[in-house]
């Protein structure tokens, strides 16, 4: 991870860590160094944004810095992320952005940059746009008279993008009662419309966004309101995504979360089944339940982990050649489709399998066990000392060792904020919390806490 760019792009509080004097140097750099590849100088970069107040004043930061560079900035507006990703790919575009916070709050935002195959930049280009608003390199030219670049509406890429999940179910949806919770944030007037022309009942609950209600008590990482709001409708299954939709997590018809180890389990069990799982291979990341893996090797399904970040979940689908993956979290890549997470693609191949074998998602979900869970984050003054310290080293492999098989120990660094986040799995919650506790009292002890 850099000084700016971290598992998920730039990200930070806006106009603290990320200014939009940043962003318009962001923009000045990648408009020049992909108009370089063109003859004229003159790059094609799309720009999509969520619904943060901040993202408005983003996306024109970014615009001026690319156009100043020669290159043309194409606006898809309030859009996902898989969208954007998509029209990288299908429309020959050098690169693309994505202005959004993911899950975070409304103060929150950052910069996604993505390749011309819609998948995350290479860390040498970040490294790259890192010494260029530190002034480490030179400064590039700017564009003269008809050389400046163009700002062109492209609200009709995102159309594409709603045509094109509608051709992806092999059968409409007629009869199921489908609820989504839209986060306040980018899927709010994409993922009704994507489920109504598939024949579906649908009832959507935050997508009024507002510019500070985004992840606000609601979407994917606050699943009580889809679950009270599923059981009161009789709803066949409720869908939540985060501020920019590329997660996606579910509620049962009975009101339970269904999180992205279980749906990347049942969606795997599927397409074994059918005989489209490639490599017979799931991929995950390292904080993936030991469930997960139980559940996949007794049904004779092939693993393989990751750092966290779904980028390092692409890299390995692409570099191998396997078709699904992804995390707990619900960033989900289904590789036929899409080579990104997409929330709304995830939510329909989850209904698709329910569909296909009949099946409410209770009992579908409810083959994997998961193994009881605690994740506890604590503020650090330095995240890799803190990692490195021999008492932490010592006291990790201790409860390792103490857990056997039957648990584990995780510590990884936020990729975003100055925290460590300590993980145990083990037979109940109480161990779980025993020995975080444990790891974060040892942690404390060394003075590397920074609370």
């Amino acid at each position: 991870m850099g000084k700016y760019f971290g598992t998920d792009g730039f990200r930070g509080e806006a106009n603290k860590a990320l200014t939009a004097q940043k962003a318009f140097q962001v923009g000045r750099y990648i408009g020049w160094y992909y108009g370089r590849n063109h003859e004229d100088n003159r790059a094609r970069i799309i720009i999509g944004k969520d619904t943060r107040r901040s993202s408005y004043m983003l996306e024109a930061a970014l615009a001026a810095g690319i156009t100043s560079s020669g290159s043309d900035c194409y606006l898809l507006h309030v859009t996902t992320t898989p969208s954007v990703s998509y029209c990288c790919r299908t429309d020959g575009f050098d690169c693309g952005i994505m202005i959004s916070a993911s899950h975070n709050s409304f103060y929150d935002n950052g910069i996604k940059i993505m390749r011309a195959n819609g998948q995350k930049i290479e860390p040498e280009i970040e490294q790259q746009i890192e010494a260029y608003i530190d002034g480490e390199i030179d400064e590039v030219p700017l564009a003269e008279r008809d050389a400046i670049g163009n700002v062109i509406d492209y609200a009709a890429g995102r159309n594409r993008y709603i045509g094109y999940l509608m051709t992806i179910p092999t059968r409409a949806f007629n009869g199921m009662k489908v609820g989504l919770d839209c986060a306040n944030g980018a899927s709010w007037n994409i993922a009704r419309s994507v489920f109504e022309a598939l024949g579906a009942k649908v009832y959507v609950i935050n997508n009024t966004p507002d510019g500070l209600n985004i992840n606000a008590g609601c979407g994917s990482t606050h699943m009580d309101t889809l679950k009270k709001y599923v059981v009161d409708n009789g709803l066949n299954v409720g869908f939540a995504y985060d501020g920019d939709a590329d997660r996606c997590l579910a509620v049962d018809e009975l009101g339970n979360e269904v999180d992205g180890d279980q749906i990347m389990y049942l969606c795997a069990k599927f397409l074994k089944e059918s005989g489209k799982l490639d490599g017979n291979t799931l991929v995950t990341t390292i904080m993936s339940n030991m469930g997960l893996y139980k559940a996949c090797e007794a049904i004779g399904i092939r693993t393989e982990k990751t750092d966290v970040g779904d980028k390092y979940v692409a890299e390995n689908m692409m570099k191998n050649g396997f078709v699904l993956g992804g995390e707990q979290s619900g960033h989900i890549i289904f590789a036929k489709y899409a080579t990104t997470g997409d929330g709304i693609l995830t939510s329909l191949m989850v209904l698709m399998t329910m569909l296909e074998k009949k099946l409410p998602l209770s009992m579908l979900a409810g083959e994997m066990k998961r193994f009881p869970q605690c994740l506890k984050n604590i503020v650090v003054n330095d995240k890799a000392t803190t990692l490195t310290n021999p008492a932490v080293c010592a006291a990790m492999q201790e409860v390792n060792k103490t857990l056997g098989g039957d648990g584990r120990l995780l510590l990884r660094a936020s990729g975003t904020e100055p925290k460590i986040r300590v993980m145990v799995e083990a037979k109940t919650d109480e161990v779980c919390e025993q020995y975080v506790d444990k790891l974060i009292a040892v942690i404390r002890e060394q003075g590397l806490a920074a609370e």
